[in-house]
């Protein structure tokens, strides 16, 4: 059996995966393309399992183990989008925030940072820093 036709397929699946990927900003079609992504791999799986001379069948092992995956993956990524767009009305994964406001604060540490918050606190009081 000349297994060109279901490796045509499956590349041709993972290229239009890779391409929703890299093309689309909806994150439930971002979800859509790595399951695409999954599905053709699973193919290869299947093929070379069924064309490769006869030994375990580790390939038909490994895609249970891709479905597996992908079904608990897509699970959580549709909660995840989900409460996405219960937060932002949205869900453009462009308009997602990765940064609160004033988290810049929370990263400095140090010498720089305690003296940013003591000159913070001295404003607040009105007191002026004699020293």
């Amino acid at each position: 059996m000349h297994p060109f036709i279901p490796y045509a397929v499956a590349s041709a699946l993972f290229g239009l995966g890779v391409l929703g990927v890299l093309r689309r900003r909806n994150a439930i079609l971002l979800l859509m393309s790595v399951e695409l992504m999954l599905n053709a791999v699973n193919l290869i799986f299947v093929t070379a399992d069924a064309t490769l001379p006869k030994a375990a069948p580790t390939g038909q092992i490994f895609t249970l183990f891709v479905i597996v995956l992908a079904a608990a993956e897509i699970g959580v990524g549709l909660a995840v989008v989900l409460q996405l767009f219960r937060l932002t009305a949205a869900i453009n994964v462009d308009e997602i925030p990765l940064a609160v406001a004033g988290d810049d604060d929370a990263d400095d540490s140090g010498v720089a940072g305690a003296a940013a918050e003591t000159a913070v606190s001295a404003d607040k009081t009105g007191v002026t820093d004699v020293a």
